[in-house]
């Protein structure tokens, strides 16, 4: 399943339930959306209540309810928008890289910046993770379809990096994903529990480390950033 297969998959809560809010005031949704998204970053997806919505959109509760037929729901359209962000910030841009390094860099460099702009309200992807691990339902079911959506996109490019030549053919392509993917729980663990300042730049390291360990002989070479002075030639007499 790919990311854009689960965004689509986890609004099927609310198409089973027939999304009986009207098609009216879509404008209106959208800003109800908006400023449930922030809540959610700053309070959690548990800390989020039409009550609180409510009163900040300067709203009734019924008229939260108009669009939404229930917390839970609410809740689901949160995650379905933060994961049509994630999409559109991370993964569009890196597919129209070519396939291979290139496109893989382009998902990590794009994840990563994403991450270092969420540190200040938190990734919801990560902290719902931490919310619904141990808790059965539509939520825990919703971030695990982004999770493991999004680790199949990293799977995909790895593998695609490997046939291009790009990458070792012996690799595991599986074990790569679970590095990369601890590097980026520790990024958010350290900055936003240790309140560390270089926790982007580790993750960063470690990050071109761990590709560096993984190049196939033919794709390893300087840096890209890191540039190389050769000697002038002598001048045949």
């Amino acid at each position: 399943m790919t990311l854009s297969t689960a965004l689509h998959a986890l609004t099927a809560p609310l198409r089973a339930r027939g999304d009986a809010r009207p098609r009216k005031g879509e404008a209106t949704r959208a800003a109800i959306v908006e400023a449930a998204l922030a809540l959610a970053r700053r309070d959690g997806l548990e800390g989020l209540t039409i009550g609180v919505l409510a009163e900040q959109m300067r709203m009734s509760k019924s008229g939260v309810f108009a669009h939404f037929g229930s917390r839970e729901d609410l809740q689901l359209a949160v995650m379905k928008e933060y994961a049509a962000r994630f999409v559109d910030q991370v993964l569009r841009p890196a597919v129209r890289r070519p396939r291979g390094l290139p496109r893989l860099r382009a998902l990590l460099e794009n994840w990563l910046a994403l991450l270092a702009r969420e540190l200040e309200q938190g990734c919801l992807m990560i902290s719902g993770a931490s919310e619904y691990d141990d808790r059965p339902g539509p939520l825990r079911d919703a971030v695990v379809e982004i999770v493991q959506g999004w680790k199949r996109e990293l799977l995909r490019a790895i593998e695609q990096a490997r046939d291009e030549g790009h990458l070792r053919r012996d690799i595991d392509a599986g074990q790569l994903v679970f590095e990369i993917y601890g590097l980026m729980l520790a990024l958010h663990h350290d900055a936003r529990l240790l309140h560390s300042p270089d926790s982007v730049k580790h993750a960063r390291a470690g990050l071109a480390r761990l590709l560096d360990s993984v190049k196939s002989p033919r794709a390893a070479g300087p840096s890209p950033t890191r540039r190389v002075h050769k000697r002038p030639r002598a001048a045949k007499a």
